[in-house]
C-alpha cells in the first residue's frame, strides 16, 4: 500500500494531482508542469521530497565507513559540508547515488526514494569498523525550497544570514522553534534550500515557507516539473540514466570517483576501466527537428545503430525536445549530429555541459 508523506494534506488542500511514485502518493502537478517549471526559474517553488530515503551513520568509524561504501572522499569533508557521491557494487554497476552530510556527531545520507530498502540492506551488508547505522527515513519530512527568489523567503525563517552558508553546506538550525537541518542544495540549478525535519512538525513548516513566499508568489511544485528542471540541467536520474549496468566512468561522473584514496567497493574493477577506455558514454543531445527523444529508442549513426536514449522530455525553458543516451565512443564528440529513432527520425546534436545555462545555480 502506497505511503503518504507528512504533507499529504496540504498537497490535497492544494489541489495536487496525485500519482503513486517510489511507493508513495506524490503529486506530479498542481497548476501544471509548465507554470510550475517557470515558477521555479523566475521566482521560488516549493517541493515535496519526504519520499526520500535517510539513513543515518554514527560511531566512531563513521568516516571511514562512508568512505567505504562511497566513491568520493568523505574524508575531505569540512564540518556540515555536503558531497554528491555513488555507492558501487563489487563489479562497479551503481546501487545509487546520494548525498554525503558529514554533521557533528552522525554521517547523514540522502539517498533516491525508489532505492531506500535496497541502498540501507546494501549499507548493512556491507557493515564494518564501529559504526551505528539507522533508517530514519520514516521518521524525516523534507522540503526544497528552489529559485532564484529562495534565499529572500527562507531568510524570513531564520536569525542566521543565509548568505553565509555556501553551496553544498548545510547548519542545523531552529526555524522558528522547528529544528530543521537547512541546506544549500537542490537538484533544479536554481539557488535553494532543503529542510530536514521530524515529521510531526510538517503542517507546521509548509505554512511557514508559504507565508514567507507570498510576496513572492511562491507555488507547490509537482514530480512533471522536478523533472524537467533536472533534466534542463542534465542532473542524471537513478533507473534511467544510472543504474546497476552502468559505471560513473561512462555516466560521466569521474569527477565524483576518488581512485586514490583507501580502499572502497567497486574500485579495482573502476581502476580497470579508467585503465582501457570506457567503450560508450552518457552525452546530452538536443532536437534539431520536430520530435521529443523518449526513453529507450534507439540513436543511429547513419544505418549503424549506436545507442540509446536513457531520458528525453521537452524543455520548456528552451521550447525544443532534448534527450540523454548512451553512445558508443566514437560518435560522442561535441557537435555530432545522430538520429533518434522515434515514430518519426529526430535529427538530433551532442551539445556540452547543461541544456539550460542560465540557472543562479550550476
Amino acid at each position: 500500500m502506497a505511503k503518504k508523506t507528512p504533507f499529504y494534506d496540504k498537497i490535497i488542500q492544494n489541489k495536487g494531482r496525485i500519482v503513486e511514485f517510489a511507493d508513495f502518493l506524490m503529486p506530479m502537478q498542481f497548476e501544471g508542469i509548465i507554470p510550475e517549471h517557470n515558477a521555479v526559474r523566475n521566482s521560488v517553488g516549493v517541493f515535496d521530497v519526504s519520499h526520500m530515503g535517510e539513513v543515518e551513520i554514527r560511531g566512531s568509524d563513521r568516516v571511514k565507513f562512508v568512505n567505504y561504501v562511497t566513491t568520493n572522499d568523505a574524508s575531505k569533508l569540512a564540518p556540515n559540508q555536503v558531497q554528491y557521491s555513488t555507492m558501487l557494487y563489487p563489479d562497479a554497476g551503481i546501487v545509487d547515488d546520494l548525498l554525503v552530510y558529514n554533521l557533528k556527531d552522525r554521517m547523514f545520507l540522502v539517498v533516491n526514494a525508489s532505492n531506500t530498502e535496497k541502498d540501507f540492506a546494501w549499507i548493512m551488508e556491507n557493515k564494518k569498523y564501529d559504526v551505528e547505522i539507522t533508517n530514519r527515513s520514516d521518521e524525516i519530512g523534507q522540503l526544497a525550497v528552489q529559485g532564484p527568489k529562495a534565499e529572500s523567503v527562507m531568510q524570513k525563517l531564520f536569525d542566521l544570514d543565509l548568505s553565509t552558508i555556501e553551496f553544498y553546506h548545510a547548519v542545523e538550525i531552529d526555524m522558528k522553534g522547528i529544528p530543521v537541518i537547512l541546506s544549500r542544495t537542490g537538484y533544479t540549478g536554481e539557488d535553494g534550500f532543503e529542510i530536514y525535519l521530524e515529521s510531526k512538525y510538517a503542517a507546521d513548516a509548509w505554512d511557514m515557507v508559504f507565508s514567507a513566499g507570498k510576496e513572492f508568489d511562491i507555488k507547490p511544485i509537482g514530480l512533471g516539473a522536478r523533472d524537467t528542471l533536472r533534466f534542463e540541467m542534465r542532473y542524471c536520474l537513478y533507473g534511467n540514466d544510472i543504474d546497476k549496468t552502468t559505471n560513473p566512468l561512462e555516466a560521466g561522473l569521474g569527477w565524483i570517483v576518488k581512485l586514490d584514496k583507501e580502499e572502497f567497493i567497486g574500485r579495482d574493477p573502476l581502476s580497470e576501466i579508467k585503465k582501457r577506455g570506457v567503450q560508450r558514454k552518457l552525452v546530452g543531445f538536443e532536437s534539431l527537428t520536430k520530435g521529443i527523444p523518449r526513453h529507450l529508442q534507439e540513436i543511429y549513426a547513419g544505418d549503424e545503430k549506436v545507442g540509446f536514449v536513457t531520458s528525453g522530455t521537452f524543455a520548456p525553458s528552451l521550447k525544443k525536445g532534448i534527450g540523454m543516451g548512451y553512445v558508443n565512443l566514437a560518435h560522442t564528440a561535441i557537435g555530432n549530429k545522430l538520429k533518434v529513432m522515434g515514430k518519426e527520425p529526430i535529427e538530433v546534436q551532442i551539445i556540452k555541459g547543461p541544456f539550460y545555462k542560465h540557472g543562479s545555480r550550476k
